[in-house]
């Protein structure tokens, strides 16, 4: 049998008194006896009652609740979350997380859509990757690597340009000139930069782009592995590959395996992200860690300042990255 919810009338009952009393305690108002206040919070606790967030936060304007809006719960919004959730611990704040599951992302106006559905619920959002386009909000809303270049939102995201050239430089650094390229999403602004700090790296080393060791992996699973067997099953397949997420990077692993090739023996590969299935690929994969967890945490402290402070400067904050290496790659022989 399903679980009914238990209503304000339920509570009422078990305590013996007017749902009207029931009311006025769980809304702090006079009238109500000592005893009898306690009395109903005792049943409201045994009870497991809570009133409705959309009536709270009419009657207060305020519901105590912070949402993030996802197109996906994924490795990285996985990670993102756990750190909204470290900001929020103590400060009274409950957290929603809302998601289409990854029906809408393609779609021009899936943010605004997730936004009119979910802003009645909540103080403040966080707005999480892949949003393309700005989008406007009554409440106070942060994105999370967002790919407006020009927007007026407070963001928070990490130095992709900078890590593109860290991943790259490592693996030349290690011996390898044909450095093959699994990219992200086309329309995302992570993804070019990713791709830039490959170029430059590749230039600043006076090794010459080749534009047939780029293939895009667009960040998920599957389009990634087959994009990776494209870049492995070739007569003149490069040597290493530097993919722009971890789940890439993964999947890279994987096809690597079934065209029979050894990594890193025969095949050297870095990552983008940083997730805990970096850590437990085999071989586990060497990546750039782009601090995800932080950029929760960042972003749910900036919607309770704006919270707070609606006035405030728009801030727009990068967070550095850096090269976690394990044991995915492998110097070349010759350079050895």
């Amino acid at each position: 049998m399903a679980d009914v919810p238990v209503t304000i009338a339920d509570v009422a009952a078990a305590a013996g008194v007017s749902v009207a009393t029931v009311s006025k305690v769980i809304n702090d108002r006079y009238g109500v006896a000592e005893q009898t206040s306690a009395r109903v919070r005792e049943v409201i606790e045994q009870l497991g009652y809570t009133s409705s967030l959309v009536a709270q936060s009419l009657r207060s304007r305020r519901s105590n609740v912070i949402g993030v809006i996802a197109s996906d719960i994924e490795p990285f919004n996985a990670e993102l979350l756990k750190g909204a959730a470290r900001g929020l611990r103590g400060t009274g704040y409950d957290l929603i997380v809302f998601s289409d599951c990854g029906r809408f992302e393609d779609q021009a106006g899936w943010e605004q859509r997730s936004l009119a559905r979910v802003s009645a619920l909540t103080d403040g959002l966080v707005l999480v990757t892949p949003s393309i386009v700005d989008v406007a909000s009554s409440r106070p809303l942060v994105a999370v690597d967002h790919n407006v270049r020009s927007t007026t939102l407070p963001t928070v995201d990490s130095d992709n340009l900078s890590g593109g050239v860290t991943a790259t430089e490592y693996l030349i650094d290690l011996g390898h000139r044909r450095i093959g390229f699994l990219a992200g999403r086309r329309d995302l602004e992570s993804a070019r930069l990713r791709q830039q700090g490959y170029r430059r790296a590749l230039e600043r080393a006076g090794i010459l782009f080749d534009k047939d060791l780029v293939r895009i992996g667009g960040y998920r699973a599957d389009s990634a592995r087959t994009a990776a067997r494209e870049l492995l099953d070739r007569t003149e397949r490069p040597t290493a590959i530097f993919a722009a997420n971890d789940t890439s990077g993964i999947e890279t692993i994987a096809a690597a395996r079934e065209l029979g090739l050894s990594v890193p023996e025969d095949l050297s590969v870095v990552g983008f992200d940083n997730v805990p299935e970096s850590a437990l690929s085999e071989p586990p994969l060497t990546t750039v860690d782009q601090s995800v967890e932080r950029m929760g945490f960042e972003a749910v402290r900036m919607v309770l300042d704006l919270i707070d402070d609606p006035g405030q400067d728009v801030q727009q904050v990068t967070l550095p990255t850096r090269l976690v290496e394990r044991g995915s790659c492998r110097r070349l022989a010759e350079h050895a």
